[in-house]
């Protein structure tokens, strides 16, 4: 019986389920939208969201504990420069499920887990306009 034991298994050891999980959580970061089955995804929310507070944090300690997960340096700078920044005042709930087909080979659910507030293209737009204007 699997009383009180949380978590899925996916069919793999620890070991693996736990790099499996580094992998989809530093490529949910690098990318903001990726897709992979439903059960990967709804294990990937708890652990995107456990990243993205620690990025609200901002301490060295927070960042040493985020590099401990994250594959790459470049997605912890992301992670703290450029996420958290765009989640300061929600308190939960950064990412987002949306069921998308069905994998043709063996029909398993396919899902696409994002980040739920995407970088602005108003935001690229106007530094543009601005830079545009200043030339003329």
């Amino acid at each position: 019986m699997r009383h009180r034991k949380k978590g899925r298994q996916l069919g793999r050891n620890t070991k693996h389920r736990k790099a499996l999980y580094r992998n989809l959580v530093t490529s949910l970061l690098e990318h903001e939208r990726i897709e992979t089955t439903e059960a990967k995804a709804k294990e990937l929310r708890g652990i995107t969201d456990k990243m993205v507070t620690l990025g609200k944090l901002g301490t060295l300690h927070a960042r040493r504990r985020a590099l401990q997960v994250l594959r790459t340096k470049e997605t912890v700078e992301k992670l703290f420069n450029d996420v958290s920044v765009r989640f300061r005042d929600r308190q939960g709930g950064y990412t987002r499920i949306i069921k998308t087909r069905r994998r043709p080979g063996d029909g398993a659910e396919l899902v696409a887990i994002e980040i739920v507030e995407k970088q602005s293209a108003t935001t690229e737009v106007s530094t543009t306009s601005s830079g545009d204007e200043g030339k003329s």
